[in-house]
């Protein structure tokens, strides 16, 4: 790929990490836009606070693409509070980069916005691909994160430049290595050896998922491909459900047995760890068909085998 200037908002997070580590490995020229300090020193920061336009602009001049990671931690209680953090940390810095793009006279080649595959309607059948049915299901209690994602995905579309390819990265769970907290195999990991890697829930919700270098190889993959476009799948070819995912956790972790947490107790422990079942109990069955059709080289398509790879040898 010829290398490409890429300013990357919100990169702090856990993806920001991934694709910044895979893209300065690919010789590619990366910018931050970050409230905090890089810890890459071959990165150029510019310091934004996400609402407010400024000196950061200058950071958008001669960028080839944008990635937009913003948005805070889902992993929370929905309290009044909190979902208006959840929103503003979405819909505020969107809102600033479209309008900071619209008084460029320079072109952007490609803006690659955030979104995520809870769009999609809760089923325990037929999965999803992009024209899948989006919306809300009682039984997945997902309302808000329904609300929260059509609003990101809305804002995008409002303010993206009409001379500008968009697309909206509705992506799955991303397994990746490392300790980071937003990092779900750790935890999954960590439940599997207290002994508490049993089904969660009824255990028939399906589970969506990408391997990190997938997930990074996709991103590559959008660029070169210009017809890519509009919303598009980031998740494995094949999604399982909860409980065959923690059947093969237990296998990876030789744990023969594990305790299974009913949905009552998901509550319970969802209430002490300050989170929401929704992010457990919601059937995720996605599909990248945009990618498969475009001829993407998923390299990890089965979970087992991500799990494998992932897992390091230890145990």
């Amino acid at each position: 790929m010829t290398p490409k200037r890429i300013l990357i908002a919100g990169a702090n997070g856990f993806l920001g990490g991934l694709l910044t580590r895979h893209w300065l490995e690919q010789g590619h020229e990366l910018r931050h836009l970050s409230r905090r300090e890089s810890a890459q020193p071959a990165v150029k920061l510019y310091r934004w606070d996400g609402v407010q336009r400024g000196e950061w602009e200058a950071a958008l001049e001669g960028v080839d693409v944008l990635v937009n990671l913003c948005g805070a931690s889902v992993n929370c209680r929905y309290t009044p509070a909190n979902r208006k953090r959840l929103m503003d940390s979405r819909i505020l810095p969107t809102r600033l980069l479209g309008e900071a793009l619209r008084d460029r006279e320079e072109a952007l080649e490609l803006w690659l916005q955030a979104s995520t595959a809870t769009l999609y309607k809760h089923t325990l059948g037929t999965g999803w691909d992009e024209s899948g049915e989006l919306g809300s299901d009682p039984r997945a209690k997902d309302a808000f994160s329904i609300e929260l994602a059509q609003a990101w995905e809305d804002e995008f579309y409002a303010v993206l430049p009409s001379n500008c390819r968009g697309v909206s990265l509705r992506t799955a769970m991303v397994l990746g290595r490392g300790e980071d907290p937003n990092n779900v195999l750790c935890t999954l990991r960590r439940l599997t050896r207290l002994g508490l890697g049993g089904s969660m829930g009824k255990g028939n919700q399906y589970v969506s998922w990408i391997h990190e270098q997938d997930f990074c190889q996709a991103l590559d993959w959008i660029m070169e491909h210009r017809e890519l476009r509009d919303a598009l799948n980031l998740s494995a070819p094949h999604p399982l459900p909860n409980r065959d995912m923690m059947q093969l956790f237990r296998k990876q972790y030789h744990r023969p047995w594990s305790l299974p947490a009913p949905e009552a107790l998901l509550e319970l422990g969802a209430f002490f760890m300050r989170t929401e079942t929704e992010l457990i109990i919601k059937s995720r069955r996605v599909f990248p068909a945009k990618l498969q059709q475009s001829g993407f080289p998923f390299r990890y398509s089965h979970f087992a085998d991500a799990l494998n790879d992932l897992a390091g040898g230890t145990h």
